[in-house]
């Protein structure tokens, strides 16, 4: 897979580096933080969201929309999987690190997505990069020992649990894992029988990827 810069004008079909914020309380309170081994993702942290910017970016970026501020760090060298949203995701970079992502466009039918499509960047620590609604995408990888970590904006409840009695009736539904949060497995990945497995083709590593 190809690796670029989120800088690079590739990175334009998926997304937009983000300016005109202060997020240097949000990196501040994170770089606090130590990095597990395991991924740990967290939706909705409260010291983040009392920060003044957190309810300016909520105002601004999202037009009043409800927001949530959280954030996703750890250890991982492989894709896994993919997952979507209704809105857009935007990250706030507290140490480098690089994502792999494709387009839904490119999801054909069956839920199927051909790993061979996807393209690599490399964020560098202190960027907000969004992602657009259309960019399918899921943890990020570390570059060096210490792990990643972002902070991650999305809207007002993503991620969180289903409610009870949700019934399918559409394909798609079979994939919605948590609110907001459509998710697709590859069979290598190790995400378990409860998400479907609709990725083929490599399950990238970093060790995979050419500049």
């Amino acid at each position: 897979m190809r690796l670029y810069d989120v800088r690079d004008p590739e990175f334009a079909a998926y997304g937009r580096i983000v300016t005109g914020y202060d997020f240097t309380g949000i990196i501040g309170i994170l770089k606090e933080m130590p990095i597990p081994e395991q991924v740990e993702y967290v939706a909705s942290l409260p010291e983040l969201e009392a920060l003044p910017v957190f309810r300016e970016f909520e105002n601004h970026f999202y037009g009043q929309l409800g927001a949530e501020l959280g954030y996703c760090m750890g250890h991982n060298d492989r894709l896994n999987g993919l997952e979507y949203h209704r809105g857009s995701e935007v990250n706030i970079a507290v140490t480098d690190y690089i994502v792999m992502i494709g387009k839904l466009q490119d999801l054909e039918p069956g839920m199927l997505y051909n790993t061979e499509k996807m393209e690599a960047f490399y964020v560098t620590a202190g960027m907000a990069v969004e992602f657009y609604a259309t960019t399918l995408h899921y943890c990020a990888c570390h570059v060096n020992e210490e792990g990643y970590a972002h902070a991650t904006f999305l809207p007002k409840g993503t991620n969180t649990a289903l409610e009870t009695g949700f019934c399918a009736v559409t394909e798609e539904d079979a994939y919605l894992y948590a609110k907001n949060k459509w998710l697709i497995a590859h069979p290598e990945g190790g995400l378990g029988k409860d998400v479907p497995a609709g990725l083929y083709g490599p399950n990238w590593t970093t060790a995979d990827l050419r500049k």
